[in-house]
């Protein structure tokens, strides 16, 4: 009797652990998601230098952390409020503890309805502007444009940046193999030393790259030029083959790369004791 007493509380604090522990981990995935995981390090450095200040008997240094942080019981809130507000808005709708996975079997498929709707952009010249997302989140870029949430086919890439549509001069940003935004603003970048035949669509394109490891689309309006844009860096001109190349090499790791954080988090918070 005492044993099974004891493998009973021994199960309940094991699933007391793995709840809490895939709490934190869907809120990490969130914070990720957005431009607070600075701040949340900037925290973290304080609490590190508070601790060594305590444990080398720094009075000063730690009264004047101990001021700080009660400062920061305050501020935290306040700055952390769009996200707040959000979070609670998924648990409202059930969407917290969702994890979107784009499956493997898919990228072949959205490799060629990027490709073509590039290509079909390109001859038109028409211009557009594509992010797909990868490790670092974008929301706060989400925000800013529509909520869209599809799947992507050609036909809706070409529609959005078509010149009569009140989208086409925001970018579309793609999340987890959909279509998750569209007319949404980027930050311009501030180097001075781009030709200055550029134009806004490219100057975006290499800001978000700047801030993010997003992988970016642009299509010349004035020129049907493809460039693709990574880690501040353009190539220009590629052609049909090159990109498809690109965007395989590129959807295939990012969509690997989820799921293994993802089954990890999981194996992690249902194995930790």
């Amino acid at each position: 009797m005492f044993d099974r007493i004891m493998n009973f509380n021994t199960l309940l604090s094991a699933v007391d652990i793995a709840i809490v522990s895939f709490l934190f981990y869907r809120m990490m995935i969130m914070v990720k998601q957005t431009r607070a995981v600075q701040l949340l390090k900037g925290v973290l450095v304080l609490l590190v230098v508070a601790f060594i200040s305590n444990l080398l008997q720094l009075q000063t240094v730690s009264w004047l952390l101990a001021q700080f942080q009660t400062m920061l019981i305050v501020a935290l809130p306040i700055i952390f409020q769009p996200g707040l507000r959000k979070a609670l808005e998924r648990l409202g709708k059930g969407r917290f503890f969702g994890a979107s996975l784009a499956s493997q079997e898919i990228v072949p498929h959205l490799v060629d309805e990027i490709a073509r709707a590039v290509r079909n952009l390109s001859a038109s010249q028409t211009g557009a502007l594509l992010v797909i997302e990868r490790s670092t989140g974008l929301n706060d870029y989400v925000d800013s444009g529509v909520s869209i949430n599809a799947d992507i086919s050609c036909e809706l890439l070409e529609s959005l940046f078509n010149p009569k549509g009140s989208l086409h001069d925001g970018a579309a940003i793609i999340r987890d193999g959909k279509l998750y935004a569209a007319g949404c603003i980027l930050p311009l970048t501030e180097d001075t030393s781009i030709s200055k035949s550029l134009g806004t669509r490219h100057r975006a394109a290499l800001g978000i790259s700047e801030v993010s490891d997003a992988f970016v689309i642009v299509v010349s309006e004035e020129s049907g030029v493809v460039s693709v844009v990574e880690e501040g860096r353009m190539t220009r001109h590629l052609d049909d083959a090159p990109l498809r190349k690109m965007l395989a090499e590129r959807v295939r790791g990012d969509m690997a790369e989820n799921a293994f954080s993802l089954l990890s988090g999981l194996r992690k918070s249902m194995t930790k004791k």
